[in-house]
């Protein structure tokens, strides 16, 4: 990008497309042309068809200076998400930053599963514990206006968060609440508790890729302990927490991580427990019925 303020050079997103893509693969990154894409993606507000249909469009100025200032940032493996601000969850829009865990597509399921389960039943109460950006329990709202959801995290910050993307999209029915559920817990009884809980123990997290380490919250990634914590936690305040025939749907981590905490909540004396595929059939949903 140093010839953009060099040569005064016009660049077309053609010119930019071709240019990132040698850029990023000179610095060694997976999908090049990805990288490349995205950030252009969202910095003209274009789907990546719109790039190729409108190829020869001029990229102003002040539209590269923010590329550059992306791309120095990229560089140094910070996640796409959080340069550009954005991501989409189901279908809709959320702002992010560092204070909050970015929303992966396998956890779209738990959207999906916690709809199936309150799918017969009017006016339903749900928890959700560790809301971070906000977008499960507003994904949920936004399908179940009549849902009355209260959404827990410890980090005012990523409240805040949440907060702003409730206010996007307008929901009215959910609310948010500064919680530590290690320690406390709600006083109301609810139909389904969803969550995607810190699953990574602190023994692997020495494993986990630069992207996520290096700048995603670190007490949303790991309990510091064995990956087990929160569902032990989840497994003994079920009874307490959740009303007759309620549900608990939780995302679980990869490799033995599923078995181990379906283990865990047998061993509770949990008899209705099914692990749920993900969109890529890996078992990444724990679904418990009381």
């Amino acid at each position: 990008m140093e010839a953009v303020k060099e040569k005064k050079q016009v660049w077309r997103i053609i010119d930019l497309i071709k240019w990132g893509e040698d850029y990023f693969k000179h610095h060694k990154f997976d999908n090049p042309k990805q990288e490349i894409e995205w950030l252009l993606c969202d910095l003209l507000d274009y789907k990546r068809v719109d790039l190729y249909i409108n190829f020869e469009e001029k990229v102003p100025n002040d539209k590269l200076a923010i590329l550059k200032k992306w791309i120095k940032k990229r560089l140094k493996r910070m996640p796409l998400q959080y340069i550009v601000g954005v991501t989409e969850f189901y279908g809709n829009k959320y702002f992010l930053n560092d204070d909050v865990l970015i929303p992966r597509p396998e956890t779209e399921r738990l959207v999906d599963i916690s709809l199936e389960c309150i799918n017969k039943l009017s006016h339903p109460k749900i928890l959700e514990v560790g809301t971070g950006s906000g977008c499960v329990s507003i994904s949920i709202a936004l399908m179940r206006v009549d849902a009355k959801i209260l959404s827990i995290d410890i980090s005012q910050n990523a409240l805040n968060k949440a907060q702003e993307n409730s206010d996007y999209h307008k929901t009215k029915n959910v609310n948010f609440l500064k919680l530590d559920f290690l320690k406390e817990i709600p006083s109301d009884h609810f139909d389904i508790i969803v969550s995607n809980p810190p699953y990574i123990a602190l023994e692997e997290m020495k494993n986990v890729m630069v992207d996520v380490k290096e700048y995603e919250p670190e007490i949303a990634l790991t309990d510091f302990i064995d990956g087990l914590r929160f569902y032990e936690r989840f497994a003994d305040l079920g009874p307490k927490l959740l009303k007759k025939e309620g549900w608990m749907v939780l995302e679980v981590g990869i490799n033995d991580h599923p078995e181990k905490v379906a283990k865990l909540f047998r061993s509770k004396g949990y008899n209705n427990i099914e692990l749920v595929p993900d969109y890529n059939n890996d078992k990444r949903v724990l679904k418990v019925k009381i």
